[in-house]
Order: structure tokens, then sequence, then C-alpha cells
């Protein structure tokens, strides 16, 4: 492919997602496939590409084979949209001569209406009107009434050059509802764009789109998530981290606590992700919570998405231990959302990532937890790809992120349902052990890419007044284990000494 050079302006979608895979929209004059079966978004699509056109003064046609215009319209209503009078729909039926009088029919069938006469009428409506950019819907119509592969590709040979003639910009909607392997079409129009839905076992439906040709043009390769909403199309494109950098300066993120940025080496360097590692219950999401709460208080705005806990407790869980959640949110310093992993694909989770540290300049990001994550993307070598784009972008941009994983167990030999640790930058490790007939929780620095840190493991508790963290556990073996010898001659526990 070539290097888009000297290419005319594109001819946009009013996608915004897709005009960016496609390296900035539909080559002006040329013919296009946009395939896909019923339900995946092709005539929405079609007509956010007409209304483009429309607001730059371009006329536009909507050829009709298949819905009737007040469907059409209908469906156009549905987004909030009234089609503008330089749209104009064609809806193509029959003419009286070929319909049975006796049956009073009304509606178009294949066989009763020659391909002939169908590009008869096609041309002299576009003759009328003259316009730019024109949708014809679809070519599964048109196989119907050539009846053969080789009068079909005659007969779109024939419309491409007829609309080639004219500079217009046409769009061919397929619905794959006839011989889905007949590929006569790809080979004649100068891209194709191919829509697909997916039923996973539980909740929504997924929906991701590839772009499988454009000549002369580099476009973004591969599958991309995409949603119908009300409003239209949202198309999410797949995150290559290389395209991005923000030029920063690197410096380390403090947590306000001063036993634990020791144990951090100093703390947590900006633009960097660090992984908080520990069985359910240990406070992972509270060790994030303590560096957003140190970042709004410098002044750096925030975002934390949420998959496994309902905000409304996690705001009253955080504020017996101190952090007003709801306060921060309120003020505009941090972005704070609970992702449903059933109803969201992880390309629009990524893009909201993006939106937040982009658009709000989010110079710290939490992503509460990868277990509720990965249950959006069962696949886990897909999985494992998602993170690593997406923390190298957030890297690249200047965000530091914290990720938690809740381990399988409880003490003892711990299993994480996917493995990111050579991913993270930093791990914070957390782990339980018993001392004394207690249960008591440990901290530890395993990894850290940026700096030395302690190899020491530390007791911390949560209560009222926050996170406080012990003098390093010198006296004692195999806490990490879970359940540790006691070796030394004084206690080094919180507020537990121990008698000699």
């Amino acid at each position: 492919m070539s290097d888009n050079i000297d290419a005319p302006n594109p001819a946009r979608t009013g996608v915004v997602g897709l005009d960016d895979i496609l390296a900035g929209g539909l080559a002006p004059g040329h013919l296009f496939l946009l395939e896909g079966n019923p339900g995946t978004g092709k005539t929405t699509t079609a007509l956010s590409f007409l209304q483009e056109g429309a607001r730059n003064g371009e006329k536009g046609l909507y050829i009709t084979l298949s819905e009737t215009e007040r469907e059409l319209r209908d469906g156009a209503r549905s987004h909030g949209w009234i089609l503008p009078e330089n749209i104009e729909v064609f809806e193509l039926v029959p003419p009286e001569s070929l319909l049975d009088a006796a049956q009073q029919q009304s509606l178009l069938y294949s066989s009763d209406l020659e391909l002939g006469e169908a590009t008869r009428q096609i041309f002299e409506t576009f003759e009328r009107i003259r316009p730019a950019r024109v949708v014809l819907d679809s070519l599964s119509e048109i196989r119907l009434l050539a009846q053969s592969s080789l009068r079909y590709r005659r007969q779109i040979l024939a419309l491409k050059h007829y609309f080639a003639r004219f500079g217009a910009t046409v769009l061919l909607l397929d619905d794959l509802t006839s011989d889905t392997l007949d590929k006569t079409v790809h080979s004649v129009v100068h891209g194709v764009i191919r829509l697909e839905e997916l039923a996973p076992e539980y909740g929504a439906e997924r929906r991701r789109l590839r772009v499988s040709k454009y000549r002369g043009r580099a476009f973004r390769g591969g599958y991309h998530d995409f949603a119908i909403k009300r409003g239209g199309v949202q198309v999410f494109p797949r995150l290559v981290a290389s395209e991005h950098r923000a030029g920063f300066e690197r410096r380390s993120m403090t947590s306000d606590i001063a036993e634990l940025d020791t144990l951090l080496g100093g703390g947590i360097e900006q633009g960097s992700s660090a992984l908080v590692l520990g069985p359910s219950g240990t406070g992972k999401t509270f060790f994030a919570l303590q560096f957003v709460a140190a970042a709004v208080k410098r002044g750096e705005k925030a975002a934390i998405f949420v998959f496994d806990e309902e905000l409304g407790l996690l705001f009253n869980r955080t504020r017996s231990m101190g952090f007003n959640l709801e306060q921060l949110r309120d003020s505009g310093m941090l972005h704070i959302e609970q992702v449903d992993a059933a109803e969201l694909s992880p390309g629009e989770f990524a893009h909201r990532v993006r939106d937040r540290v982009d658009f709000a300049q989010a110079k710290a990001v939490v992503i509460d937890s990868l277990n509720g994550y990965q249950a959006s993307m069962p696949d886990e070598n897909a999985l494992i790809l998602h993170i690593h784009e997406l923390l190298q972008y957030l890297n690249r941009r200047g965000a530091t992120t914290f990720l938690t994983v809740a381990q399988h167990g409880l003490v003892g030999d711990m299993k994480s349902p996917v493995d990111i640790t050579y991913l993270a930058d930093t791990v914070i490790l957390l782990r339980y052990f018993e001392a004394l007939g207690k249960v008591r929780r440990a901290v530890s620095i395993i990894k850290k890419r940026t700096g030395a840190h302690e190899d020491t493991i530390r007791e911390y508790r949560i209560g009222r007044t926050g996170l406080k963290l012990g003098p390093p556990l010198e006296g004692f073996q195999g806490v990490l284990r879970g359940v540790p010898t006691f070796v030394g001659t004084a206690s080094p526990l919180l507020d537990m000494p121990l008698a000699k």
C-alpha cells in the first residue's frame, strides 16, 4: 500500500472512529462496499455518511431496494436524526406494467422487476439529483435480479464506471443474505468494510469491524470494536501504543505515607504501572486509593474504573477510612466510573480510559480489578495484548496506572487468574499471615523496574485513621507463606509486643 502521498481530501464518514481507521475517510469518487449480516449497523453507518456530506453542503442520495422510505426515516428518527433536504431517499419500486393488477401489489419482489429497468431508474434519479454521495441498499437484491455471477459482475462494473464519470463517492451495502461466498464485488470496489456481530454466552452482543481492503491507502488493520447507540455508530479503533507519545517530567509519585514510600524506594515513578497483588480482602483497592488521594492533594486529576464493587458500597466503605470519594468526584478532580463487564467491550473500555487521560488530563488511573476486566475478555491471550497496549499507551502519556488482581486462596500457595507481573513496572504483594492467634496482613515489593526498593516485609493495618505500616518484620520467617516462625528477640508487630 502507498503512504497516502498526494491523496485528495477524504470523504469523512461521519463516524469519528471509522475515519481514524480509514486514515481520514473514503477516497472521493470511488466505490466502497459495506457488508455485514442484518442488524450489524450498515444503514446507520450509511446515514451518517450522507449526513456528514450534507453538513459540508453536498447532496446525498439513498437508493433503497429493501427498506421502504418510511422505515428508513423512522430508523433515522430513532437516533434523533431528521434527514436534511439535501439528502433524498429514492425507494426503488417496480413500474405498474410489471405488477399484477389483480393482486394490487405495491411491494418490490426481485422476480417482478427486470435488472435493466432497475438500473434505468437508478441512473435517471442520479442524473436528476446529481449527488456527491450515494448509498445503494442493498446488493442482495441486485444479485437476485442478475441471476448469474457473470451478469452480476457486469452490472456492478457498469454502476462503477457510471458513478465514476460524475465523481460520486458511493457506498454499496450488502446484507449477505444471498450467496455469501460470491466475492465478485470485492475485486471491483475500491475498499471493503465488514461489520460483524458476536453473541457471547452471557451479556450483550459484541460488534466489531475490519477493513479488509483499501486501494492506495494505509489503513489501520485488524478488528475494532464498535457499538450502536442513540446518535449513531461509535467505533473504537484498536489501540496502538507506539503511535502515542508525550513529553513529561519523570518524578516519583508518593503516597503521603512515609513507611510505604520508603518501602517503594521513594514512591512510584510517573509514567509507569503498578500491580497490587493479593488475596481477597487484603486492601488492594485501599493501597491504590492512597496514591490517588495523594495525587489529588497535589492538584493532579485521577480516574478510577471499578469492575467489581458497587459504587455506593465503595463510597461508604472508604469514607469510614478517611477517603471522601464523592467529594473528590464532585470537585472535578476525580473521575470514578462503574464498569459492567457484561455490557462493555474491551475496545470501548480502552477508549474511555484514553478519554480521561487525553482530554481530562488524568495523571493517575486505577483499574480495579483485572479479574473483572478479564470477564469482559475470556480469551487470556487477547487480554494480555490489550493490557500490554493499554499500559504502554498510559506510560507514554505520562499517566501512572494502578491495577489490582485478586489471587485465588487466602494463605499458602496463591494463584492468579492471569499473570501480568512481567508487564507491570512495580509489583506490590499483599499477604495474610497468622501470628499470636491473630490474622494479620503484610506488604512487600517484589519488583520495581524504575529504581531500588526495600527488600523487607512490613505489617500494615487499615483502620479509621487510614493505612498504617509498621517496621520491617525482621524477627519472622515464612510470612509470605502465611504461617511464619518467630526467630527474633523482640516483636516488630504493630501494637503487639512479645514477652521474652
